[in-house]
């Protein structure tokens, strides 16, 4: 993909697909590997920087990732981060041992500006906060290094051989918390391994759609189009490279949101030179789930009624070719091809958005085909805007696979269904009105399947309530409750219950995650 390239070896830390997203911040195209990947297949990828990353574990221990001494003589600039700073002392001949006082967090660290991976970040003080998490330290350096950082409590949280292009540093530089970070990645990067930093988005877009035609010929391509951000750039991407040979099926379970279907359609029949065929399989799986109320049951249910659908719309044409799938790297590092420490391996294909290709369908294909394979998410929207697609698609919020259907409590009929659209689509517009949509990460109405009595005019009524929800989150694994100002909340709950039929009560969804999680189902 690139001619330069850097490479982050992943010792099984937390980070490694945030160390690689901020070294494409810098402008180095960037791929991660396993801490186990032989040194030959390295060499072959003629990188011209390689990063270690943390890890959680001891490098005296005789059972925690090592690294083979070879590496660091092939010439290529390193940078070690944490357990990586600690591996690179230990392989080279220094001293880690456990610390006296352990160091997390925002920690006052002191940098000798002399060593150019301070000395080039503009606004980086001799003294400055970085992010620290490490139990153990490099009580000795190895011969040829010199110490660059140090805290109160650690005489080593930073060392370099500037001869052989050695660096290493016990805190995190990729983390925000961390003052300066970004810029000294950026001067190892630059200043060290001597990388341009032109690489863009519209590299990626260029190569790819060459690669794209080269690869498939004068085949054809199917492709699951679910309507989600990944799917969709994914069909803008080979509509461009091989146009009327590409083939989107979009299953429309009836569980999306208000208009989404004709949405997605509109937007790629009109958009892309492709062939667009769109299943409307509401009946279908309204029959399917019909009665069914247990959670787990009205996923797998929906789940599997979409592969089936799916593949009796593929299996009607004789001749398929390629099949596509919108995986991202975070998929692919997630199920095992991605090579974080300790899992899987570098060939395994991820199945996404739950599209299992069928025993009787492996052998019909030429292969799987995944543009985004080496994408962050991040990066696939800022790909998506350059192919034109429009802004609301791209930066559509997560949406679960089975709809609408994990936002109905009990049984999913076709009643509950508007009512829960209905309802969304009111949320959702007050919220973009009101100016506050891109501070919330996620919002959305829920239909819990509860009745209550309420007064309208002079009647009485026994109707459904409805539960909002929105979070700030930045990654998803916690979450909380976004604090919505009160005028807002009694606009969307006045709106509510005046606009959307059969609804009489709306409650605001205060629970952070943990305890609770996003969704309520």
């Amino acid at each position: 993909m690139a001619n330069q390239l850097c490479i982050v070896l992943d010792f099984g830390g937390q980070y490694n697909q945030l160390i690689a997203r901020r070294v494409r911040e810098c402008g180095v195209y960037c791929e991660i590997k396993r801490f186990d990947t032989p040194i030959d297949e390295i060499k072959a990828m003629k990188p011209m920087g390689i990063i270690f990353t943390g890890g959680p574990n001891s490098v005296y221990d005789e059972s925690s990732p090592h690294i083979a001494k070879a590496i660091f003589e092939l010439g290529i600039p390193i940078l070690g981060i944490c357990y990586g700073c600690q591996l690179m002392a230990y392989t080279l001949g220094g001293t880690v041992s456990p610390c006296d006082i352990s160091e997390y967090g925002m920690t006052d660290t002191y940098y000798d500006k002399d060593c150019v991976l301070f000395g080039a970040v503009d606004d980086l003080p001799q003294k400055a906060t970085s992010w620290m998490s490490h139990t153990d330290f490099i009580s000795q350096v190895p011969e040829g290094f010199t110490v660059a950082a140090h805290t109160d409590n650690c005489p080593t949280a930073a060392m370099y051989n500037k001869g052989k292009k050695l660096y290493a540093v016990q805190f995190h530089p990729e983390v925000s918390h961390t003052a300066g970070g970004l810029g000294m990645l950026d001067s190892f990067l630059k200043n060290v391994c001597g990388f341009s930093g032109d690489w863009k988005m519209d590299n990626f877009i260029e190569n790819t759609v060459a690669e794209l035609r080269e690869k498939i010929g004068d085949k054809k391509v199917i492709l699951g189009l679910s309507g989600g951000v990944d799917s969709s750039v994914a069909a803008g991407l080979l509509s461009r490279a091989v146009g009327k040979q590409l083939t989107c099926v979009f299953v429309d379970q009836g569980l999306m949101r208000k208009g989404e279907g004709d949405f997605v359609e509109e937007t790629f029949t009109k958009m892309f030179d492709m062939n667009f065929i769109r299943v409307n399989a509401k009946e279908h799986f309204l029959e399917k789930l019909k009665g069914v109320t247990d959670p787990e049951k009205k996923r797998k249910i929906i789940g599997a009624e979409f592969i089936n659908v799916f593949w009796d719309e593929v299996r009607k044409d004789d001749e398929l070719g390629f099949f596509a799938q919108g995986t991202i790297y975070p998929d692919r590092i997630e199920s095992g091809k991605g090579n974080k420490a300790g899992e899987g391996s570098s060939d395994v294909i991820k199945t996404h958005h739950n599209t299992v290709i069928p025993e009787d369908m492996l052998d019909k294909f030429a292969g799987v085909i995944e543009p985004l394979a080496d994408l962050f998410k991040d990066e696939v929207r800022a790909v998506g805007e350059k192919l034109g697609i429009p802004h609301e698609l791209v930066w559509r919020q997560p949406f679960p696979g089975p709809g609408l259907g994990v936002r109905i409590i009990g049984e999913i009929t076709e009643e509950k269904i508007k009512i829960l659209q209905e309802a969304d689509a009111v949320f959702r517009d007050e919220i973009r009105k009101s100016g506050i949509e891109s501070e919330l990460k996620q919002f959305f109405a829920v239909l819990p399947d509860v009745h209550t009595v309420g007064v309208m005019g002079d009647h009485r009524t026994y109707d459904h309530l409805i539960a909002i929800r929105a979070i700030t989150t930045d990654d998803f694994m916690t979450a909380d409750w976004a604090r919505i100002p009160y005028d807002i909340l009694a606009r969307v709950s006045n709106r509510l219950c005046n606009e959307v039929e059969h609804v009489n009560r709306v409650v605001y969804d205060i629970t952070s995650k943990p305890p609770g999680t996003v969704e309520w189902e």
